[in-house]
């Protein structure tokens, strides 16, 4: 794989460095520049105000947009909004409050004109994909996997915040974004997958940063060479390289994709043009990708299964030291290596918006031939995406023939992509093709002494491990030709038949219907003169996942409540953390010494907002979840310090909850320190070098901070407090 990092235009399909060329009309004749554009209301091509097409929330998310909009004045939806119930769908937890969900999304989408998708039915990326997509069209998803890129749909996930804004009718606001041309030639060997190229990019590039808030645009003649299915499975893991969206040229293979799915008018032919200039370019060569393993815990931590396998020691040596320093959980993975060298698997599973989809089982299907996968511990589970995947499946024989090799088949369910489904036993080695491999992913509780790992890896070299009884194998070991197979064919009326389409149907007059666990959000309050936070939790960690910052998992059956859910945060990095943060607002000795040295400092210490705040070297990567934010907002937090964040989307929902996201220089000065900052709305006004002074063992110093960039409204919902705040003053 070759990357570059120079300005590069296409010519004649090829590409080359720019020497002489005009960059900023180059620019404009990339793809990703005529969909935004499209949907820019701005003037300005640099500060873009889009609005989308569609929008779409799943059931861990929508309840908490939907009262955060209605808190804020909403009438209507303006435009299509999908509530899929996909996350929270077993209901197995909590009582009735996951159901209560479902049920308030049902009378939304009747009172406010919403489409409802019941639960099993789809997951949310694969529905949208099915029904919501088009081609130059733009899609905004509450979930950090919302990408259709590879259908000429440029899917951008962000926190609830950004949703509750396109509901009310209001404007994303970004800097135009920089665009990275990936440039895909050549045909995949027998037994690769989406998964397998995926990880491929995110291994070479998340490290280096170069992908961060960018968007990556597909194109090259390797692109023919690839199913629709296969696409959509390499475009939804661009995610983890931390882009902020892609797109790709669409082609006669993509024509065929809506005219299965009865919506030929979505398509239209979407080519790279002759001079478009990006600001850089990953080659890939698809022949030279292999079979991968993403170890533990992190999708960028991949390397091809046979070079794996040539010291699986070693390397699972590494995974076992990494699970204990970030989790303080031991776990024995090397005894999983046998004698000869064998890597011995506990479970696989093929799920979500990645592997679920219908290419994916059916190739694992042929793999396995009806042939068993033995008595042993080894389990396989298989979750088609989509109700009429799972019907089609079953049409064409592909399940009756997994269930002959000791397959289990279970409905369209994200839960094994985030540790609500399927988690295995102490200690064992899972295998998945899902999104992520973070830490607890798959249902764990380390504050228990429970520990498991997963690897990420492709459903072909899943399938090629099952059949051999468990045994990690490359399904390149075992394939020499491609498979012929089904056509696929789309029962829209599965859909038809159950779906709830109340677009521009709102009935105001519908009762919204609330179970007791739901819960309006506490209300905020406005920043004051001066501010005042202590770091009470301190992660010098490379990175923070949005897990960590709250956990997912069964925690998820709570983020109707937010009182509820804030209890959780942090639980798994720093148990004392809600403890510590409540106690803030207390009369304490600690509090007082630091108001006196302050003001034997000369500092007039009046009418300031006192808070509590973290420091994480590079927190947010991951989830779109805004409740990594809103749960430190309801236990007083007001600020992060951090040397950069990991995301946009989880740098917006910090300021959408009036969290100030500050970046610093010297981590040193931000642990177990208090913080103080005269002034505060003008800081925030000027953005950078903002002065501040750090208070540690009656000790003060003088530092420097920095806010960024931040737009007009930003600056505004900072000092409201929140963004509820914000529409209640406007």
């Amino acid at each position: 794989m070759e990357i570059k990092l120079e300005k590069i235009i296409l010519k004649d399909n090829k590409p080359q460095l720019v020497k002489d060329e005009n960059i900023e009309e180059g620019k404009k004749l990339t793809l990703t520049y005529e969909i935004l554009n499209k949907h820019n209301h701005s003037d300005d091509d640099n500060k873009l105000a889009i609005t989308f097409d569609s929008l779409t929330s799943h059931d861990i998310t929508y309840v908490g947009i939907i009262e955060t909009a209605i808190a804020s004045g909403l009438k209507e939806f303006p435009v299509p909004y999908v509530m899929t119930n996909c996350h929270n769908t077993l209901c197995a937890v909590g009582g009735t409050i996951n159901e209560d969900d479902h049920v308030f999304a049902y009378s939304a989408a009747h009172k406010y004109g919403g489409i409802y998708v019941p639960a099993s039915y789809a997951v949310i990326h694969s529905f949208n994909r099915e029904m919501m997509s088009g081609v130059g069209k733009m899609i905004m998803g509450s979930d950090s996997h919302t990408r259709y890129g590879a259908l000429g749909t440029m899917g951008i996930g962000e926190g609830g915040g950004e949703i509750a804004k396109q509901l009310l009718g209001r404007k994303y606001e970004i800097n135009y974004p920089e665009v990275m041309l990936i440039y895909l030639s050549g045909k995949v060997k027998p037994g690769i997958g989406p998964h397998d190229v995926a990880l491929k990019i995110i291994s070479e590039t998340y490290d280096k940063g170069i992908l961060k808030n960018k968007v990556l645009e597909f194109v090259g003649p390797g692109i023919a060479n690839l199913s629709q299915d296969f696409r959509n499975g390499i475009d939804v893991m661009t995610t983890e390289t931390t882009c902020l969206s892609s797109i790709w040229e669409c082609d006669e293979i993509t024509q065929k994709y809506y005219e299965i799915h009865q919506r030929k008018d979505d398509y239209k032919e979407l080519k790279s043009k002759d001079g478009a200039i990006y600001d850089g370019m990953i080659a890939l060569d698809l022949n030279e990708v292999e079979s991968m393993i993403a170890l533990p815990m992190h999708p960028s931590l991949a390397m091809p299964i046979n070079e794996f396998k040539k010291d699986p020691r070693k390397y699972l040596k590494e995974a076992e030291d990494r699970i204990l320093s970030q989790t303080g959980t031991k776990i024995d993975l090397v005894s999983k290596v046998d004698e000869k060298g064998n890597v011995h698997t506990d479970q696989g599973i093929i799920a979500g918006c990645s592997g679920g989809i219908n290419e994916n089982i059916v190739v694992a299907s042929k793999i396995l031939d009806g042939k068993p996968i033995g008595n042993n511990k080894f389990t396989l589970n298989i979750y088609p995406d989509s109700m009429p995947s799972y019907y089609d499946l079953v049409n064409n024989g592909v399940q009756s023939k997994l269930l002959e090799s000791g397959a289990i088949i279970r409905e369209a369910f994200c839960g094994p992509c985030f540790g609500a489904g399927d988690t295995p036993n102490n200690g064992a080695l899972s295998i998945r093709h899902t999104t992520r491999n973070f830490p607890n992913r798959e249902g764990s509780k380390p504050q228990e002494g429970q520990a498991c790992a997963i690897c990420l890896v492709d459903a072909r070299s899943i399938a090629a491990t099952a059949l051999n009884r468990g045994i990690l194998t490359a399904a390149t070991d075992i394939m020499d030709k491609d498979y012929v197979l089904p056509t696929y064919h789309f029962h829209k009326e599965l859909y038809d038949n159950r779906i709830y389409n109340g677009f521009l149907k709102a009935d105001t007059n519908y009762e919204l219907i609330e179970g007791p666990n739901i819960k309006a959000w506490p209300s905020q309050e406005e920043l004051k003169d001066n501010l005042l936070t202590k770091v009470i939790t301190y992660l010098d960690d490379p990175v923070t996942t949005t897990d960590e910052l709250i956990p997912s998992g069964e925690t998820s059956s709570y983020r109707s409540n937010p009182l509820r859910l804030a209890e959780f945060t942090l639980s798994r990095r720093d148990p004392e953390y809600v403890s510590k943060a409540k106690a803030i607002n207390g009369d304490n000795e600690e509090l007082n010494n630091v108001l006196a040295t302050l003001n034997n400092n000369g500092i007039e210490v009046t009418n300031y907002t006192l808070g509590s705040s973290i420091y994480a070297n590079k927190p947010g990567d991951g989830s779109a979840r805004e409740q990594a934010a809103s749960c430190q907002k309801v236990l007083g937090g007001i600020a992060n310090f951090a040397k950069e964040y990991a995301t946009k989307r989880y740098r917006s929902n910090c300021i959408n909850w009036g969290i100030l996201p500050f970046v610093v220089d010297n981590k040193e000065d931000f642990n177990n320190a208090w913080i103080w900052i005269s002034n505060i709305k003008e800081a925030i006004n000027n953005e950078n070098n903002i002065k501040a002074y750090s208070i540690k063992n009656n000790q003060i110093k003088e530092i420097k901070l920095s806010l960024g960039s931040l737009s007009k409204e930003e600056k505004d919902i900072l000092i409201s407090g929140s963004l509820i705040n914000y529409y209640k003053n406007s």
